[in-house]
């Protein structure tokens, strides 16, 4: 069997000298002669509650049907007070009894394509100077201009040595959204230029519990922003429009797939009952987008809503 390395780069919190973040390499090997395929879950852990079983159990079924190689999950994994210690049996009770499904057995990554995980906690002024009832520990962080200036440079470094032909960055949090938390101007400000400077196709997040699918209107860097953040607790009631291409929106839960093929990449939302609600792909040597309308209910206040979408549309890529 011919296996290729698919390229995994995390930054993760510095074990010593303060306020420099360290980039973590990691290589997953994949089949050369099929396509890389995964699902993207994010902010589930509540013990099964909040229909998170319900997600899971749809997940189950669509990574058999597709025969997933890895699950990326964009944060917020144990709610709502994290793990105590390694021994913490909520371990178990929201990761390890949920996922069940013999097909989701795959490696799961916290968030020929590269995959950079980013932490964006730090960015977040608000976590810093009104924490509200949180805690955060920023010890091996701060000062925080130090270690965000570090960790873009470092995240700089790994883009820019990638001759992946698709890159995607993962980040807890949200850049575009129209649901409750909205744009993080932090993001938008500091990591977005990044991100454009580097080619970037696609940032997936978590953070609002909802799934969204936004297009960048900048045509010299027209990344895809994806939401998956549907894993249980949702139905929040918050519409807010942004600047960008609202292409799709979902309140309830649900996840994501990605399939990348060469230089094909395709995405689907699915919701608690695995019914299909989104899709888009994209082909870089033909620069073209084909999205597919979706079932769309809104009915009840906010529910789901999509823009209206010819079948083809062109698509502006600049190739990595």
């Amino acid at each position: 069997m011919a296996l290729a390395a698919l390229l995994i780069a995390v930054i993760t919190l510095p074990l010593s000298s303060p306020a420099r973040g360290e980039l973590t390499i990691i290589e997953h090997p994949v089949e050369a002669s099929r396509p890389l395929r995964l699902l993207v879950i994010g902010d589930w852990g509540r013990k099964g509650r909040y229909n998170q079983s319900g997600v899971a159990k749809q997940m189950g079924k669509v990574a058999e049907d597709v025969s997933i190689d890895m699950v990326v999950s964009t944060g917020d994994n144990f709610l709502d007070d994290g793990l105590a210690s390694v021994d913490d049996k909520a371990f178990h009770e929201s990761f390890v009894d949920v996922y069940t499904a013999k097909s989701l057995q795959k490696p799961w990554y916290l968030g020929n394509v590269d995959f950079f995980f980013v932490d964006t906690s730090p960015f977040q002024l608000k976590y810093w100077t009104d924490p509200g009832e949180d805690h955060y520990d920023w010890r091996e962080v701060a000062p925080r201009e130090a270690y965000i200036e570090n960790l873009l440079k470092d995240l700089d470094t790994a883009m820019k040595r990638s001759r992946a032909t698709w890159k995607v960055a993962v980040g807890h949090h949200t850049m575009r959204s129209v649901s409750s938390h909205g744009d993080t101007q932090e993001l938008l400000q500091l990591l977005l230029p990044v991100l454009k400077d580097n080619s970037i196709d696609l940032y997936i997040n978590g953070h609002d519990h909802c799934l969204e699918h936004i297009s960048s209107r900048d045509s010299c860097s027209p990344i895809q922003y994806f939401t998956s953040g549907g894993g249980s607790k949702a139905w929040r009631g918050v519409f807010r429009p942004n600047d960008d291409k609202l292409e799709f929106f979902y309140d309830g839960q649900g996840f994501m797939s990605l399939e990348v093929d060469g230089d094909l990449a395709r995405a689907v939302f699915y919701d608690i009952d695995g019914q299909a609600l989104h899709s888009w792909s994209l082909s870089k040597s033909r620069r073209l987008q084909v999205d597919q309308p979706p079932i769309c209910s809104c009915s009840s206040k906010i529910r789901s809503c999509s823009s209206n979408l010819d079948a083809k549309s062109i698509y502006a890529v600049s190739s990595s």
